[in-house]
């Protein structure tokens, strides 16, 4: 056994000997690159100058030798006749070698980290020569995606120096990846004083590497909006890829320099008796808390909270500028937002003349009605409910006593019309009385027993008073007596008895007026059944409808009994009634006479052959 391991070294020298009269030339790549855990496969390519001399015996040997070590190691040798991996090497049991005559090649199965060495070839071809060639084995294993973390704190924009900003961390890769940071897709390169990155990297027990990059960075407010990412780059076998890791975006805090003040509510105008809401935003970060105060009064603070200002109902004395300041440390003291509040008002309406006026009949009367605002107003004129007129005046001419009355009058604003108030006037009419309807004389006829009912309604300022005289009859009652403040209203109830005379006398410290009545009366029908003239006049009427139509149908009978022959004109003191024109032997014949002495009733005769009349015989 111990010959047999020296075999090999003895051959070599042999060959050594002859090599100056033989060439071998070997061709290998330069390095085969793969990933972890797959096989390599190492090509050793080799062939002999002078074909005459071309050797029937190769021995090939393969040897190994780690990165920066000068020693190598055999882990394979072999010829036409044998090979042999050599035992107790880190490729024993996973190396495989084939042959043929363009030359030789070495499989190495699940490539590990450890593997990444150089690969020796040496062909000994006796007197032909020997050569030898290397390659290098190089092992790739893609890095696990990057993890980017922000910082979670915001970041001053007021910081001198860089501020840290993020971290990424690509773990367990091989060789070593590298990181690259992007702002918003751009990549991010060192800048002093304003971009700086730091590196570490890691070598794990497993040979893998880790790499943690973190990025200090002096932010702005613009970067408020910005997005950080980062990149790993490593290398595969014949490529270089990329990962990306996802975005974040980092808090930044910067000074206010720009401050809005605005109503919030309510919407549109504002009116007295309204709560507002005024907020204050300014462009800080972190927004910062707020003082209110009135342009009027600077030194006054009001009462907020936050960024909200809330005012009670409010009145026009709460009009003006309202202003609000910052409060962070950052801020300018000249930084500040402003508003002109208007709190809009109606002040209620003043009419004159004020509350009552009395005029005269057929007098002119002006009324005047005016409501002080800070917005433009319209006014309108109404009196029981109907619009009588439009604008700050009213004019009423030629009065009477339909003139009299409440007159209100609205104003309104057509641009808030939340705002409305209104104001009224009474208007008395002053006059003697005046009948209510055109007739002072009326003649009626009734019948005598009846009791019938006179009225007098008249209008009148001061209120009228009525009394009436009634000659021809003692039995009369007033049963409706009524009065307001423009009308009084009277019922007598009268029995005519006989032709009676009324007058009614309606009369106010203004004069008097007189209306009179004229009953005529008439005699009372009288009848088994009593009832009233209107009655009787309709019962004639039905009575007489009822005999027209029995005469009509009586009449259509007799005329269509006459067409047909059953009723013979010229005929006289019997009536004949047969059911035929001419009768036979067996007829029977109902005979009536009229002029008899006896009152001879019925007479039944039975006769042969024609019958004659009566008046025949």
């Amino acid at each position: 056994m111990a010959l047999l391991q020296f075999l090999p070294l003895f051959l070599h020298v042999c060959l050594l000997s002859w090599s100056a009269w033989a060439k071998v030339e070997l061709t290998m790549h330069e390095s085969v690159e793969v990933y972890l855990g797959d096989s390599a496969k190492i090509a050793c390519q080799y062939s002999f100058t002078d074909a005459s001399s071309e050797p029937s015996f190769v021995m090939i040997q393969w040897f190994v030798r780690a990165v920066g070590n000068s020693s190598r190691m055999r882990i394979f040798y072999g010829d036409g006749s044998q090979q042999t991996v050599d035992n107790n090497t880190d490729y024993t049991g996973r190396i495989e070698v084939t042959s043929d005559q363009q030359g030789t090649q070495l499989i190495i199965q699940d490539v590990q980290l450890h593997d990444e060495r150089e690969f020796f070839c040496q062909v000994n071809g006796l007197a032909a020569g020997n050569a030898e060639g290397k390659t290098h084995l190089r092992v790739f294993a893609p890095p696990e995606a990057p993890v980017i973390e922000g910082v979670l704190s915001g970041i001053s924009v007021t910081n001198e120096v860089p501020s840290k900003v993020a971290s990424c961390e690509a773990r367990n890769g091989f060789p070593k990846p590298n990181i690259t940071w992007y702002k918003n897709n751009t990549p991010l390169m060192s800048a002093p004083g304003h971009v700086n990155v730091l590196i570490l990297v890691t070598r794990e027990s497993s040979g893998f590497y880790s790499v943690q990059s973190t990025l200090e960075y002096k932010v702005m407010k613009d970067d408020k909006d910005a997005h950080f990412s980062c990149e790993v780059s490593f290398f595969v076998p014949g490529a270089i890829r990329t990962v990306e890791s996802n975005s974040i975006n980092i808090t930044v805090h910067y000074p206010t320099t720009m401050v809005e003040l605005w109503k919030e509510s309510p919407q549109g105008l504002v009116k007295e008796g309204d709560t507002v809401e005024l907020r204050c935003q300014g462009d800080g970060n972190p927004p910062p808390p707020f003082i209110f105060n009135r342009e009027q009064e600077p030194d006054v603070e009001l009462e907020s909270s936050g960024d909200v200002l809330m005012l009670p109902p409010v009145s026009r004395k709460d009009s003006g500028i309202y202003q609000c300041r910052p409060l962070d440390i950052d801020s300018h003291s000249d930084v500040k937002g402003e508003m002109q509040l208007t709190v809009h008002y109606l002040d209620p309406a003043v009419v004159v003349p004020k509350d009552s006026e009395v005029m005269l009949k057929g007098e002119d009367l002006t009324a005047t009605c005016n409501a002080l605002s800070s917005l433009k107003t319209s006014t309108a004129w109404y009196k029981d409910g109907k619009q009588v007129g439009t604008g700050n005046t009213l004019h009423l001419t030629d009065a009477n006593y339909d003139t009299s009355g409440e007159y209100i009058c609205e104003v309104t604003v057509p641009s808030l019309p939340a705002l409305h108030t209104s104001g009224s006037v009474h208007i008395i009419v002053q006059g003697g009385p005046q009948l209510v309807g055109a007739e002072q004389e009326v003649q009626l006829t009734e019948a005598t027993g009846r009791m019938v009912n006179l009225s007098c309604e008249v209008q009148g300022h001061p209120q009228p008073s009525i009394s009436w005289n009634i000659i021809g009859s003692q039995n009369w009652q007033e049963v409706v007596n009524k009065a307001t403040e423009h009308m009084t209203h009277s019922v007598v109830s009268v029995k005519v008895t006989s032709d009676i005379s009324a007058v009614c006398n309606a009369s106010n410290d203004m004069g008097t007026e007189v209306k009179a009545f004229s009953i005529k009366a008439i005699p009372r029908v009288t009848s088994a059944a009593p009832f009233s003239p209107a009655e009787g006049s309709g019962v004639i009427i039905v009575v007489i409808i009822l005999c027209l139509l029995l005469l009509a149908v009586l009449g259509s009978v007799l005329y269509f009994l006459h067409k047909k022959g059953k009723i013979p004109c010229g005929r006289s003191g019997k009536q004949e009634i047969s059911t035929k024109e001419k009768t036979t032997k067996d007829d029977i014949v109902v005979e009536m006479k009229t002029n008899t002495k006896n009152e001879e009733a019925v007479l039944l005769k039975a006769v042969n052959g024609d019958k004659k009349g009566p008046n025949d015989q």
